[in-house]
């Protein structure tokens, strides 16, 4: 907690990776105090935080989109995207102080958990100083697919690495022939080059494919089966660890 308790509330509220029913009850208390509710999103679209809360919002509470000006229009590493960005966050930050300032409660929306990834924390680093803030965690979009494909991650002494597919090649393939499992996030256009770090350090062969994890539309298979390199932004790759788990086989034995 910071700041004048008098002024407005700052929440960040993780609304899990897709499903409405993993939602938090501390989220949906969460969703029921706020006076706004804050929402990324590109531009034309409601964003997927704002709808896996649909039926929990408040009537009349305000409601305030931050669109994002640029996506995938421009590469992220370009001055242009960097800048555009910037002033995004500069300018969002001033307008949930705003109200804040006017002692209203704002619950910021993140898909996942707000601190894993999420564009909450550009909001919080702005202005947790200067107002009493709260953080709401949820369920990751990696502990969502992991769940949903039935395949258990890591084990023992496993090492798990969280790895961005936005990596170049070679940091890919390095990162990954020294872990014991990876989850691989930020597929989208970025899958071809996925796959070929996998298959460099040996792993594709058992590397799982995630599409839209936990949501209605999704679903899952082993990316070595995925005869395309057509991967929506919502997509993720497995690879699992215990590498000594035992098989249970066709007639029961467990090997």
């Amino acid at each position: 907690m910071a700041g004048n308790l008098q002024q407005g509330r700052l929440i960040g509220v993780g609304t899990g990776p897709g499903d409405p029913e993993l939602l938090t009850l501390k989220a949906m208390r969460a969703l029921a105090e706020a006076d706004v509710v804050a929402h990324f999103a590109k531009r034309s679209s409601i964003g997927n935080a704002r709808a896996i809360v649909d039926s929990h919002m408040r009537p009349g509470v305000v409601e305030l989109p931050l669109h994002y000006p640029v996506t995938v229009e421009i590469d992220k590493d370009h001055d242009d995207y960097k800048a555009q960005i910037l002033d995004f966050y500069e300018r969002s930050a001033a307008l949930v102080a705003g109200h804040l300032a006017e002692g209203r409660t704002v619950a910021v929306l993140s898909e996942g958990d707000p601190f894993f990834y999420g564009s909450y924390m550009h909001l919080h680093v702005r202005l947790a100083h200067s107002f009493p803030t709260e953080v709401i965690p949820g369920v990751t979009a990696m502990s969502g697919c992991w769940s949903s494909t039935g395949q258990p991650i890591v084990q023992g002494d496993d090492v798990l690495s969280v790895l961005p597919g936005t990596l170049g090649e070679q940091e890919l393939a390095r990162r990954l022939a020294d872990t014991d499992a990876a989850v691989i996030m930020k597929v989208g256009r970025n899958l071809p080059k996925i796959r070929r770090a996998l298959q460099q350090t040996g792993k594709l062969e058992g590397a799982l494919y995630v599409e839209r994890g936990t949501m209605a539309n999704g679903g899952w298979m082993r990316l070595a089966d995925k005869a395309d390199d057509r991967a929506p932004y919502f997509s993720i790759v497995l690879v699992a660890g215990w590498s000594k788990r035992p098989t249970v086989t066709a007639s029961g034995v467990v090997l």
